[in-house]
Parts: structure tokens; C-alpha cells; sequence
């Protein structure tokens, strides 16, 4: 996989990226773990990317989602056995 940032959010701290070689699109944010900060990719369809593109709240609000473990199912890969949280 090779991720490319379509749109970065900082202060938000997410951003939206693509898998160059697949062609998939990802929401990305930082979690913590209490020993190792790593990022949760969270696979949206281009339907969704075009949606978000045109409407932000709504972006926030299904980040919002992705940060409170609703949206688990479209995770890129699973979590280990201790699960990160972003950061406040």
C-alpha cells in the first residue's frame, strides 16, 4: 500500500488519503494506545469521498463516528488486543 494525502485536516488532526496502487480512500487519525501512538484507516467508498467533499460537517461527523468505534467494520486493519484513542 502507498498512501497519498488527498486533504489534510491539522487542527481537526485527520486527514483523507488514497491507496495509489488500489485506488481506496481512507480517513486517518492518530490513536493511543498508552505505550505507542499509531493511525486508524477508516475505508470510505468514492460515493462517501464525494459526498465529504461537499460537505464538511457531515466529514466531521462521521470522523466523530469513526473516533467512538461506530464505524469498526471499514477499519483497514483490526486492533490489537489493547485499543488506542485519539488524542483529546
Amino acid at each position: 500500500m502507498k498512501f497519498v494525502d488527498v486533504k489534510v485536516f491539522r487542527e481537526e488532526r485527520f486527514s483523507v488519503e488514497k491507496d495509489i496502487e488500489s485506488d481506496r480512500i481512507f480517513i486517518t487519525f492518530p490513536v493511543y494506545n498508552g505505550l505507542s501512538e499509531y493511525s486508524e484507516f477508516y475505508e470510505i467508498s468514492n460515493e462517501e469521498f464525494n459526498k465529504f467533499s461537499n460537505d464538511l460537517d457531515l466529514l466531521k461527523i462521521f470522523v466523530n463516528e469513526c473516533k467512538n468505534y461506530k464505524h469498526d467494520n471499514r477499519l483497514l486493519m483490526k486492533p490489537g488486543r489493547i485499543r488506542g484513542r485519539p488524542p483529546l
